[in-house]
């Protein structure tokens, strides 16, 4: 059976450059197709409010300008609408007015609030399930503190473009039309004329210098992600960084990451400054044309002090979003650059994915089978080479051979981190490609060369191995994997924290702990890749023990590179070269006098030694 492995998956750059493709996608978190009523409703009355609330501020300054033509004694007729209140009335209207705008954009907030927040956890939800979901190929290839980083920006890009595209682009827009209709029906259409100009030319100015920062802030983010990356990976092998003295080569790699980042940075702090300087000139020079016009009209008597004023207020009230423009339309270029990445890592399909319909794996024994397999983990470059072999249900098979021969990759094509490039890996009858990954995960339980263990207690990490397991499940684990009595002899016992990666315990302690995980979650088939091979000789004899308790009654595999742990298996599998040059018991391969008979001859004198 041949099935080809499918070439790794490219981000769709495309999809996740655009901004209306990024916005798009975005969008149904605000108005879901199916369900989520409560989202559009607080959806729809937070338009509502928001929506009041510039009509109020566009009203606003109508009450200033009666006020002071109250004062001035030049309203008239003009102040008709006012129904007679006095300057003082006006002036407390329009302390009014400006609350209930206030009021408005808070509650307004306040009913967008949940509905952002909800978005944001479905977004970091997302994301994190499917970076879970990527094959081990990715994985290997990403830098962790690179990738936390691409979530981190992405996840607050989604957060910055609700609320700012919503609550600020949308809202200036529609502040700008209606100030707009105001002065060409109060005045005149050529204070409209100057206005829109100088709105359209201060927008062209602010989305062209804000694109050339865009690319810059990019680079920015590009620097500050290497020297992230680099601070991580330093901090994550600090004890290599120890053992060979380099505490100061690793600052000089951070510190010339962190030189570029400062060159970033002040080039864009740089373009802001243009930025800044630019739009304060067009809006200073529209200000004073419009304030011209109306203090002409004020002198021809076109115009009362009051429509001068009010005239100001409007320049004010549309200058004061203007000038936070440039800083919304940067931040949310940047928010969308920041969710394309997102969205691009969303986009690239797991290399290892369930088919269609799959079924759960159905166990009857735990019978494992390699037939005719080929794999490599890059295309010209083959590690295994038709490698058929069985595993009966209940039988112990060791694998051996010398580093490079492919021991450790028959075990993540079982676990099914890669697909075989030919041939077929099969449990029960069943290709694994052909089941569910979880029932797959489910049914084989792994004792890795060092177990990783989480920042957190050992009872913790035990219990790791099966969701919903009790205490007494835990601790009857434990005294399988003869680690209970130590656990019990610490002041903390099962609540003793373990460290970052389990670095607090020794060796022994930490593979120990994994067995009663692994004992724990009770897998039909056991895959022991390299379990004691870190370990000295005599913490080796001791886990020895729990190790065949742990494999009774199970399908096991051995991956081992020292020969003394796996006399004892069923049969013994000889690879060299990605080939099975050898297959028998311990006492009739050491008989047939080959490649097993030299590797046992030469550890024993390497022990002896």
């Amino acid at each position: 059976m041949r099935h080809p492995s499918a070439p790794s998956p490219q981000p769709k750059k495309n999809a996740s450059a655009s901004g209306w493709a990024t916005i798009a996608r975005v969008a149904p978190y605000l108005w879901p197709k199916e369900g989520g009523a409560w989202i559009k409703r607080r959806v729809v009355l937070a338009l509502i409010a928001l929506f009041a609330a510039k009509l109020i501020a566009v009203a606003t300054p109508f009450f200033y300008k009666a006020a002071v033509d109250s004062l001035s004694g030049e309203g008239g007729a003009d102040a008709a609408w006012t129904l007679g209140a006095g300057a003082i009335g006006l002036t407390v209207a329009y302390g009014m007015a400006r609350l209930m705008n206030v009021g408005l954009q808070q509650l307004r907030d306040a009913l967008f609030a949940p509905v952002g927040q909800h978005a944001l956890r479905r977004v970091a939800l997302r994301t994190f399930r499917h970076i879970h979901a990527m094959s081990m190929r990715y994985h290997i290839s990403r830098k962790t503190g690179g990738l936390s980083r691409i979530i981190e920006r992405g996840v607050k890009g989604v957060d910055f473009l609700l609320r700012f595209l919503i609550f600020s682009i949308f809202p200036l827009i529609l502040e700008l039309v209606m100030v707009g209709i105001v002065l060409w029906a109060a005045f005149d259409v050529w204070y409209l004329v100057v206005v829109m100009g100088v709105i359209t030319l201060y927008v062209a100015f602010t989305f062209k210098v804000t694109e050339w920062r865009v690319k810059l802030r990019r680079e920015m983010n590009d620097q500050d992600t290497d020297a992230n990356q680099k601070a991580i990976d330093s901090l994550l092998n600090y004890e290599t960084v120890k053992y060979f003295g380099a505490e100061d080569r690793e600052a000089a790699r951070y510190d010339l990451a962190m030189a570029g980042y400062e060159r970033a940075a002040v080039r864009t702090s740089y373009s802001l400054s243009f930025l800044n300087f630019g739009q304060s000139l067009m809006i200073t020079a529209g200000l004073v044309i419009v304030m011209v016009m109306a203090a002409v009209g004020v002198q021809s008597g076109a115009l009362t002090v009051g429509d001068f004023v009010m005239v100001n207020a409007y320049m004010i009230q549309i200058t004061m979003p203007l000038n936070f423009l440039g800083t919304v339309y940067r931040e949310i270029r940047q928010s969308l650059v920041d969710m394309g990445e997102m969205f691009g890592l969303l986009d690239q399909a797991p290399d290892v994915a369930d088919a269609s319909g799959a079924p759960p794996l159905r166990l009857t024994g735990g019978r494992v089978e390699l037939r005719d397999v080929h794999f490599g983990y890059e295309a010209d470059r083959e590690i295994l080479k038709g490698i058929s072999l069985t595993a009966e249900p209940g039988q112990t098979v060791a694998i051996v051979g010398p580093t490079g021969s492919g021991k450790s990759t028959i075990g993540r094509l079982l676990f099914r981190f890669y697909d075989v490039s030919q041939g077929a890996v099969m449990i029960d009858g069943q290709d694994v490609r052909s089941v569910t990954q979880t029932s797959l995960h489910k049914a084989i339980g792994v004792v890795p060369q060092d177990t990783v263990l989480f920042n957190d207690t050992i009872g913790y990490n035990i219990a790791y191995g099966r969701e919903g397991a009790t205490e007494a499940d835990v601790i009857e684990a434990a005294r399988g994997a003869s680690i209970h009595d130590f656990i019990e002899s610490l002041p903390q016992g099962y609540n003793t924290t373990v460290g970052e990666r389990g670095l607090k315990l020794s060796g022994g302690e930490k593979q120990r702990v994994g067995i009663a995980r692994t004992l724990l979650k009770d897998p039909s088939i056991l895959l022991l890749d390299e379990a004691t091979s870190a370990l000295d000789t005599a913490t080796e004899h001791e886990i020895q023990g729990a190790l065949a308790r742990a494999g009774q009654g199970r399908t096991v595999l051995i991956i081992a590179h020292r020969l003394s742990t796996v006399a004892d298996a069923d049969r013994i599998v000889v690879l060299e070269d990605g080939r099975i040059v050898e297959d028998g018991t311990h006492s009739a391969l050491l008989d047939l006098g080959g490649q097993y008979a030299g590797l046992w001859r030469r550890q024993q004198l390497d022990e002896a030694a």
